[in-house]
């Protein structure tokens, strides 16, 4: 192994033979080293980003909004530098992007293809993405499971409800969850921290639609991964609003906060940032990979690290890159593609899409702080009767605020009158976004593109995939419902947005190897095995069969807890 600079703080080894190795090391791989190192095995996780430690490198968490030096908005520079994730919602959205800008990926370094439009938003540092998530947190039913069998889409899930409750129960005791208990088939219900409050407006809100709707629609408060009770480690949401920067108080859960602190209390694990994992050494004699092959993001130099098992949780895209770049004579498209399904039916979540208006009344009271959450709005589409001209549903997310200080006043916009009527707060507002389900379709794939190559003189992926007719049809709707709903609550001067989307915008990357009964139509079987090589694992998003329409990182822990005590079981009675 390389000498480790001491400025990385990382545990060294001169030993390059682990009992498992895990690639990746954001929700999934995090989740992984956990579990691997606690059931006692010697780990290796590898990360192809910088190391980055809790507390200590969240070094904006603490400013003002007046200490940035372009007072929180990305510079020129940057955006011209990082054409594609500059087009999107982020560097426009919340003004705190200046606060992140090195948390995202260098696009010159790490380009990509675009056959179609595809905004693949990438952070390549210890924690990867869990640092930035938007921490809602929800179960998937039978209802999701059961779906492409049901419509005839794809293949069916290899897992049911009852597989993974347990392992939902296991990760929610662990990461978090706070939420409330509604009771609801489709969305079922955990093991929940005490629920955030809606406002008085959001409470209104949910009971008019409620009742206008016969008790066939539920409002209720996001289930979200911030603490709203100390846990072990860990001390309660500060509601400051500033998740994607880091919370210093561990707020939170991220790998920093979690997962990583546990692994690292076992003494087993090795970690080693500035590795990039090139392939998964496949022996064809026994059956099996031996190892991994990294470059050395820094030093440009090669190294191997062998295994028993490995974990791939690089991320749906990058997970799939590794599989399809360990292409041997044996598997000539890569590790993992006797079934012609590694890298098809990518999916994410079609959003970027919406309503807003003006509530009225409730100009006598306010809230409290800055809450690191809104409300959700559960799929009630293509259910319980319900029929539309479309399969599988959709979900809202919003929130209502009273408008501030930076509102326009247009009766008074210039000298003492209209600055003592900023300092009251303005009248309420409420909006909402809607999240739908992407099909897995075969045709929407990625693939390596040799000609292009990264910093590293690696191959590139080339993302050709895109919505289709299903999800334009879904997406008319949800504006309709969403207006409906809003007009029946008493919802006033209503617009509506729809931005255009592209695959990637959602940041959920799913499908790209997923699980199945067959291992002629999936890459892997009940246990997130690769079919064609049982001791490589994948729980993270590449994992999925289908995408529902609930974000899915809480359903990548589950399967990676439930995936590490099966290969755990199985290298035991030396099946693997």
């Amino acid at each position: 192994m390389p000498q480790d600079t001491a400025k990385a703080n990382i545990n060294t080894s001169l030993e390059n033979k682990y009992d498992a190795i895990v690639i990746g090391s954001g929700i999934s791989g995090g989740w992984a080293a956990k579990e691997l190192t606690e059931k006692g095995l010697k780990t290796l996780m590898l990360e192809r980003g910088r190391p980055f430690e809790h507390g200590r490198d969240y070094l904006s968490a603490g400013k003002n909004p007046w200490e940035f030096q372009h007072r929180g908005r990305a510079p020129l520079k940057y955006i011209k530098d990082n054409p594609v994730i500059s087009r999107d919602w982020a560097m426009y959205g919340t003004a705190a992007q200046e606060a992140i800008m090195d948390y995202w990926v260098n696009e010159k370094d790490c380009p990509y293809v675009q056959v179609q439009p595809f905004a693949w938003w990438r952070s390549y540092q210890m924690g990867g993405r869990s640092i930035l998530w938007g921490r809602q947190s929800y179960r998937l039913s039978d209802m999701d499971f059961e779906a492409n069998l049901k419509d005839g889409i794809a293949v069916d899930w290899p897992i049911r409800y009852r597989d993974i409750a347990p392992w939902y129960d296991y990760t929610e005791k662990f990461a978090g969850i706070s939420g409330s208990k509604e009771g609801l088939a489709h969305l079922p219900d955990g093991h929940f921290l005490p629920p955030m409050d809606l406002n008085c407006v959001e409470k209104e809100m949910a009971q008019r639609i409620k009742k206008a709707y016969n008790e066939q629609r539920h409002m209720f408060i996001g289930r979200v991964a911030n603490l709203t009770a100390a846990i072990p480690g860990r001390t309660k949401c500060q509601f400051r609003n500033r998740c994607w920067e880091g919370c210093p108080f561990g707020g939170y859960f991220s790998t920093q906060s979690s997962t990583l602190p546990a692994a690292r209390a076992t003494g087993k694990l090795t970690e080693r940032p500035y590795s990039i994992v090139t392939r998964i050494i496949y022996d064809k004699d026994r059956k099996k990979a031996t190892g991994v092959e990294i470059i050395d993001a820094e030093t440009n130099k090669t190294y191997v690290y062998n295994a028993k098992i490995i974990f791939l949780n690089a991320s749906a895209l990058n997970s799939a890159w590794v599989l399809m770049n360990s292409a041997t004579d044996v598997w000539p498209e890569g590790l993992g593609s006797s079934s012609g399904e590694l890298g098809h039916n990518v999916m994410d979540h079609h959003y970027m899409l919406g309503a807003q208006g003006m509530f009225e009344g409730f100009t006598d009271q306010y809230y409290f702080g800055r809450r690191a959450n809104g409300f959700y709005i559960s799929r009630f589409v293509n259910m319980n009767g319900d029929k539309r001209d479309f399969i599988r549903g959709y979900g809202y997310q919003g929130s209502a605020s009273r408008a501030g200080w930076s509102r326009d006043i247009a009766e008074m916009n210039i000298g003492a009158e209209f600055k003592e009527a900023l300092t009251e707060p303005g009248e309420w507002q409420i909006g909402a976004t809607g999240f739908g389900e992407v099909l897995p379709y075969h045709e929407n794939l990625i693939k390596l593109d040799k000609n292009v190559k990264d910093k590293w003189g690696l191959p590139v992926l080339s993302m050709d995939a895109g919505l289709k007719e299903n999800e334009f049809k879904m997406r008319k709707d949800i504006i309709r419902e969403l207006v409906a709903m809003f007009e029946v609550a008493g919802v006033k001067n209503i617009s509506t947005w729809d931005k255009d989307y592209a695959l990637g915008q959602g940041i959920h990357e799913m499908g790209t190897a997923r699980m199945g009964r067959d291992a002629k139509t999936s890459v892997l079987n009940e246990h997130n095995q690769v079919w064609d090589c049982r001791n490589v694992f994948v729980t993270d998003g590449a994992c999925m069969t289908s995408s529902a329409c609930q974000n899915p990182s809480l359903t990548y822990m589950a399967l990676t807890a439930r995936a590490a005590d099966f290969a755990y079981s199985e290298l035991k009675k030396r099946n693997i």
